[in-house]
């Protein structure tokens, strides 16, 4: 029995990963390539965590999840247990336990001498176990008459509407697009999260009363304020969607795509969706992403399975160190460099490259990229700058650009002006206590509030601000709240 070794499983046990499908396989479709681990050896995986009196894994999660707790239950095999711990402060594990980076793992304390617990596997198990039950709906038992407006439909948006319909809130969530989803089905690729996982999950929520609106657009179907007399409150969960450019020579020409409107349509086409044309094609080209994060991760898988010729990923930062250094002390998430499960599958990546212009075919395509090395210099005033390093000038073929830079606010316009709902210097929609806009009874979570940032984060943002909305209309709340993460280390 697993249980009798519980208090020296972190010794006993060594740390187990599910397997990958090999390479050449999964790039042949879009499906999702992690395999699962039979439930002896995930109680094994659970058996290693110490339970510690001080569990740091809680504070590395913004959601507070109880990891101590599910691990124990799953130790035991437990499951149906354990699904009530984990969704005790996580909306949708099944999607987490896909697309989160884990800073609950950083953040274990077997982590400080040892390999961490596989706590985001452990998590995804829980969650698929969950699925396959059915979800079984969870609608208030009363409901309080207030009526609430959410507009945006990705994670933020979604946990927000889960929260307060559990509070017995009359729930709208609106979503321009065609699909409800957001990011999760529009920019995350099929391989990494299938989307019949999330329609099981808007199934459960439908089944708790929340109604979705796609197709509608505020700002341009309906106002800000129109909804705002229909409803009794409404949240912007409209994403930070406003994509970071690169205003230089060249930028005009036909190739130069931003990441997001080269995943979105390929998910658009393998939902089979004809709203926005034909999918953008890597096959037979060059493709260069400029951009080393997620969604440049993405675009490499992406363009992998189409086909492309070649991909080179560009990153401006100087490559990080392979293990933590001083600057990077337990129990936070280091910087250290990673490899995606796209980057294990091909393309290569390029890191301090600086890109100066764009070059033309002749015919208004592009045709190259002309680059420079650059180096990170710390001034005295501890600040960094870069610096083009002489005649290292390079020149890199490309008939496809995909600009993955990351995002730089809300898309400004009719939706805020109108009711005049005021932004940041950042970009950023502008919220006190903390949720609230200047414009009395319309509130604001997720990325469009903080900026770009994990999904993780958008449901925990979701949930704090349902908790902060279901305040304002009835005066206290009972919904949950989240200690919060870990405090950033001291300069």
């Amino acid at each position: 029995m697993i249980m009798t070794q519980k208090h020296r499983g972190f010794l006993d046990f060594r740390r187990e990963v599910a397997l990958r499908r090999p390479v050449l396989e999964r790039l042949q479709h879009y499906h999702e390539f992690e395999e699962t681990l039979p439930l002896d050896k995930l109680q094994r995986q659970g058996a290693r965590c110490m339970a510690c009196g001080v569990p740091f894994c809680h504070g590395g999660c913004p959601l507070g999840n109880l990891i101590p707790e599910w691990n124990d239950a799953t130790s035991q095999g437990n499951l149906e247990r354990a699904a009530l711990k984990l969704h005790a402060t996580n909306n949708f594990p099944e999607i987490l336990g896909r697309v989160c980076p884990a800073p609950c793992e950083e953040a274990c304390v077997l982590n400080i001498n040892d390999v961490p617990v596989t706590i985001k596997q452990i998590e995804r198990h829980i969650g698929d176990f969950a699925l396959q039950g059915g979800l079984k709906p969870q609608p208030a038992p009363k409901r309080t008459g207030y009526r609430v407006a959410i507009v945006g439909s990705g994670p933020a948006g979604l946990a927000c509407a889960q929260q307060l319909a559990r509070a017995g809130h009359d729930v709208t969530v609106f979503e321009r697009d065609s699909a409800i989803g957001g990011l999760l089905r529009f920019g995350i690729p099929d391989f990494k999260l299938e989307k019949h996982i999330l329609d099981q999950r808007l199934a459960q929520l439908a089944a708790e009363g929340v109604e979705f609106r796609p197709n509608v657009e505020v700002g341009k179907d309906v106002t800000l304020m129109q909804l705002r007399g229909q409803y009794h409150a409404v949240c912007l969960a409209v994403g930070a969607t406003r994509p970071r450019d690169l205003p230089i020579e060249g930028r005009q020409l036909s190739g130069i795509v931003f990441a997001m409107e080269y995943l979105t349509r390929q998910n658009l086409a393998i939902s089979g969706s004809p709203s926005m044309g034909d999918r953008l094609s890597a096959q037979g080209k060059r493709v260069v992403i400029l951009g080393g994060g997620d969604t440049g991760s993405d675009c490499l898988g992406t363009a992998l399975r189409q086909g492309a010729v070649s991909v080179v990923q560009l990153e401006l930062f100087p490559q990080p160190p392979a293990t933590k250094t001083a600057e990077m002390p337990w129990p936070w998430y280091p910087m250290v460099f990673r490899t995606s499960t796209s980057q294990e599958e091909g393309g290569e990546r390029k890191f301090a490259i600086h890109t100066s212009r764009f070059v033309s075919d002749g015919a208004g395509r592009v045709q190259a990229l002309e680059t420079n090395k650059v180096r990170w210099v710390r001034g005295n005033d501890g600040t960094t700058r870069m610096e083009v390093i002489p005649e290292s000038t390079e020149t890199i073929p490309a008939d496809l650009v995909l600009l993955a830079m990351g995002f730089v606010g809300v898309e400004p316009g009719a939706i805020f002006d109108e009711a005049g709902v005021q932004l940041t210097p950042k970009g950023t929609v502008g919220t006190d206590n903390p949720y609230q806009t200047n414009v009395e009874g319309i509130f604001c979570c997720g990325d469009a509030r903080r900026g770009q940032s994990l999904v993780v984060w958008a449901v925990w943002e979701g949930r704090q601000s349902a908790r902060q909305i279901d305040q304002w209309l009835q005066g206290r709340s009972f919904l949950p709240t989240a200690p919060g993460p870990l405090p950033p280390v001291a300069p």
